[in-house]
């Protein structure tokens, strides 16, 4: 039987096909989850339908995770059309690509604010709004990075949003473990993606890692795709409020 069989699933985030939230749509909907995919606008509504459409996926809706009224009328479409929700993924993350530069300490309070909203604060909004929907076995997860542990050159702002993340899925599953909801996060090594090429340095960090990492490799999209299977499925059933690294082990490194 399919690990996701009969599943609701919907996924904040997909971008373009190379982004790791189309792997992990495309891994649920390859283990039978039924999906739902949002847009926050419409020129990632044009790259997001036609993804849809090659995996017959009906439900794509409009959803800017920075106004609560936008979430809050997601899921009750969703009620309208599913009546639960089994899996939510939030693969949101968003920095002026200007704090993406130079020093942290340069940071405006206006890209601060930008970043620990749509960074961060989404997913408290989501899973806020999702609670009712979801039942005991529900999953939430959400993606980080090594830059929310270890400072790393022009990650900046993101760091911080991406700490906070972190700190929020602890709170979140502290919230919602009553209920038999889980909420963890993977922490992805660097992959091309469309959020990654604003980073400065991006090209000699990705070198970096395929260095240094113990498996000395970068990771793909279908390995973090492949951790959110487990941790969404019954196979992750013990498991939440935990960072899980996909990095071919170069957190583990000191030197």
């Amino acid at each position: 039987m399919a690990l996701m069989a009969d599943k609701k699933a919907v996924v904040f985030g997909v971008a373009n096909d190379h982004s790791i939230a189309w792997a992990i749509a495309r891994a649920l909907h390859r283990e039978g989850a039924e999906l739902a995919l949002t847009y926050p606008a419409e020129s990632i509504e044009r790259r997001v339908r036609p993804l849809a459409e090659s995996l017959g996926v009906q439900t794509v809706l409009p959803c800017d995770v920075t106004k609560d009224e936008d979430i809050a009328a997601t899921f009750a479409s969703l009620r309208e059309r599913w009546g639960h929700v089994d899996v939510v993924i939030h693969a949101v993350a968003f920095a002026l690509r200007d704090e993406l530069k130079g020093r942290f300490i340069e940071t405006s309070r206006a890209g601060f604010q930008i970043a620990l909203d749509v960074s961060a604060y989404s997913l408290v909004g989501i899973a806020r709004h999702a609670e009712p929907l979801l039942r005991p076995g529900a999953a939430l997860l959400t993606l980080t990075y090594f830059g929310a542990e270890k400072v790393l050159p022009h990650y900046n702002a993101m760091g911080i949003a991406k700490a906070a993340l972190e700190a929020c899925v602890r709170y979140l599953a502290f919230d919602l473990g009553p209920q038999g909801i889980r909420v963890n996060a993977i922490s992805a090594g660097p992959l091309r993606t469309l959020s990654s090429a604003g980073i400065t340095g991006f090209k000699a960090m990705l070198h970096h890692h395929a260095e240094r990492a113990p498996l000395q490799r970068n990771i793909t999209p279908e390995e973090v795709a492949q951790t959110a299977l487990y941790l969404c499925s019954d196979m992750g059933s013990g498991v939440t409020g935990e960072i899980v690294h996909v990095d071919a082990g170069y957190n583990i490194v000191g030197m």
